[in-house]
């Protein structure tokens, strides 16, 4: 009987203390709801209540807040002076006592407060964070260093709250300390080298502010001067290189490590070599790979930076059209002797790939060409995904060769391989080029609808690319006579047939002088010409092109191309200035504008 009158009367206090809890909250909602909306009375009148009930720290909070929105400041002022002398340890307080001062314009006594704060920091992290967070709501990002800093003097620690204290001096400009402050750390731990560049780097994306950037060059360059043999600050300086594309000085730091530390250096070489060659930066690329190669076999990378200087020479070919045929022949000699040295295997089936093209493409090697190519598929352990990838570039000199239905089976046959992958995804995109070449538009148009919505960008953007050439083009009359000539010159232009292409395209101008595809037209024939040497024929086409479909697509690109051929084959660059000058002003989202603005300054 005594358990069951027990039992009653807990839960009778369960059920009261329930009611109590959900009218509680229902206040606590009602006052929310009054300050939200502005009638900060209502809301002080119950979060007093609460407050006087609890003591709970949100509710003096809210109270607060009421009443200095009131400009109840005596009532502020009790409230927080009652606050501190319940709870010592709460050194918040004191830039809420302060906030009360300004309130009054009492500037001098809030100050006073801040002070009184920081002088009580201890070690306490907990009493840290919310002295923080109190000083971060009143806008005090000086005293939020201030306050960090007293606690590593009161824990004898320096190096506590490094990334919290340098993105404060990053937030109000002071770049120069903020560097400091992640310098020093690795003075002591240069183990947080990775996590001082990400944060670094993440510093550098969020502004503009050119004072950054300098300041942490200055930084570095003083810090390797002090230490010359600490190898984190001169990897950093190569970091720091590379993220402002400062590829030379990159190389330069990269070979200093070299000299002093074989290893490392090899490995930072090879680094600024590879980053420098993704950015078509072949000269640092080259000198970079002949550095490493330079000290003989047993140097780390050597047989990797032989890989990588015959990339960057076969890279610069197709930027540099037409080449020597001395220059070509001299690149094949370097692929024997470099293949002979090192055999064909599966460590060098990049440049066996690479060779390839050079034979085929530029030497005019088709057989040969061909032959590396079925050796590369004989190879022993090569992965599916490799030999698919060679399939394709099989499949190209095929149509290159003029054999577009040898071509076509092997496209399908790693498109049915890798079904759902991006290799997938781009033999069909090479099979539907090839029936745009065949004049089959509309299966064509319906595999790059498809491949439009392919995950990966590169496709994707190419079949929008073609599909758009082809859907802007197609004559209402579903003759596609004008298409079929351009096409046809396309694929010419392809296979190197450059008299055959300029005839078709001469077609398309004779038959029509108002048709959409003009534009493209002129574009390929500036293209045939500088192919052909006649730079001056080149230049004016594009002038041409520009003057009458500058407001359409191809407006930026013919600049570009005028603005290089200008600066590197006609050796006008006033020509080439006013081109990238007109990238910049009228085309300012276009994707030459970073390429375009460096060339600018360059020649200026």
């Amino acid at each position: 009987m005594l358990n069951k009158t027990r039992n009653i009367i807990v839960l009778i206090l369960c059920l009261l203390s329930a009611v109590a809890l959900h009218a509680q909250q229902t206040k606590e909602q009602l006052a929310s709801y009054y300050y939200q909306h502005g009638e900060y009375a209502q809301a002080a009148e119950i979060y007093k209540h609460l407050y006087d009930e609890t003591s709970n720290k949100f509710y003096y909070q809210m109270l607060l807040k009421s009443y200095l929105e009131l400009d109840m400041t005596r009532e502020a002022q009790r409230l927080v002076e009652r606050r501190i002398k319940d709870n010592r340890k709460d050194i918040y307080l004191h830039v809420d006592m302060a906030s009360v001062w300004l309130k009054q314009d009492n500037k001098r006594k809030a100050e006073k407060e801040y002070e009184e704060a920081l002088a009580l920091v201890t070690p306490d992290l907990k009493q840290t964070a919310e002295l923080v967070q109190a000083l971060e709501n009143a806008g005090r990002h000086d005293l939020m260093i201030a306050a960090y800093k007293r606690v590593r003097e009161v824990s004898k620690n320096q190096y506590l709250f490094v990334n919290e204290v340098a993105a404060l001096y990053g937030s109000i400009g002071n770049y120069e300390a903020m560097t400091q402050e992640y310098l020093d750390l690795l003075d002591k731990q240069p183990n947080m080298k990775g996590s001082v560049q990400v944060s670094l780097q993440r510093a550098m994306l969020q502004t503009s502010d050119e004072r950054l950037s300098e300041g942490l060059r200055n930084a570095l360059m003083q810090r390797i001067e002090q230490q010359p043999d600490n190898r984190v600050y001169l990897e950093m300086m190569i970091w720091y290189s590379l993220q402002v594309k400062d590829f030379e000085f990159a190389m330069a730091q990269a070979q200093a490590v070299f000299a002093r530390f074989a290893d490392l250096g090899a490995e930072q070489v090879y680094r600024v070599a590879g980053i420098a060659l993704a950015n078509n930066e072949f000269d640092v690329a080259e000198e970079c790979y002949a550095a490493i190669i330079a000290r003989g076999e047993s140097t780390p990378l050597y047989y990797e930076s032989r890989i990588g200087i015959l990339q960057t020479k076969f890279n610069r070919l197709n930027r540099n059209f037409p080449v020597a045929t001395s220059q070509l022949e001299a690149l094949r000699d370097e692929y024997d002797a470099t293949l002979a040295t090192m055999g064909k295997g599966r460590n060098t089936l990049p440049i066996m790939r690479s060779y390839a093209s050079l034979l085929a493409y530029y030497l005019g090697d088709i057989q040969g060409a061909a032959d590396l190519l079925y050796d590369v598929l004989e190879l022993k352990g090569l992965q599916e995904k490799d030999k698919c990838q060679v399939k394709l570039e099989l499949g190209d000199l095929l149509l290159f060769a003029g054999e577009p239905w040898e071509a076509s089976l092997l496209y399908m046959q790693v498109e049915r391989t890798f079904k759902n992958d991006a290799l997938g995804s781009e033999a069909k995109l090479r099979n539907a080029r090839l029936a745009y070449y065949n004049h089959d538009f509309r299966w064509a148009l319906s595999q790059l609808s498809v491949l439009r919505a392919s995950t990966t960008k590169l496709i994707a953007n190419d079949a929008m690319e073609l599909s758009l050439l082809i859907s802007d083009n197609m004559e209402d009359d579903s003759t596609f006579g004008m298409l079929e000539h351009y096409a046809t010159a396309d694929l010419y232009l392809y296979r190197n047939l450059l008299d055959s292409a300029w005839y078709e395209l001469e077609e398309i101008k004779h038959h029509s002088l108002s048709h959409p595809i003009l534009d493209e037209v002129l574009m390929q024939q500036a293209k045939i010409r500088m192919r052909q040497q006649h730079y001056d024929e080149a230049d004016s086409l594009l002038s041409h092109l520009f003057d009458l479909y500058g407001d359409d697509l191809l407006g930026d690109d013919a600049l570009m191309l005028r603005a290089e051929l200008n600066e590197q084959r006609l050796a006008r660059p006033d020509i080439a200035l006013q081109c990238y000058e007109k990238i910049l002003i009228d085309y300012p989202v276009s994707l030459y504008a970073d390429q375009a603005r460096k060339r600018y300054n360059a020649l200026r």
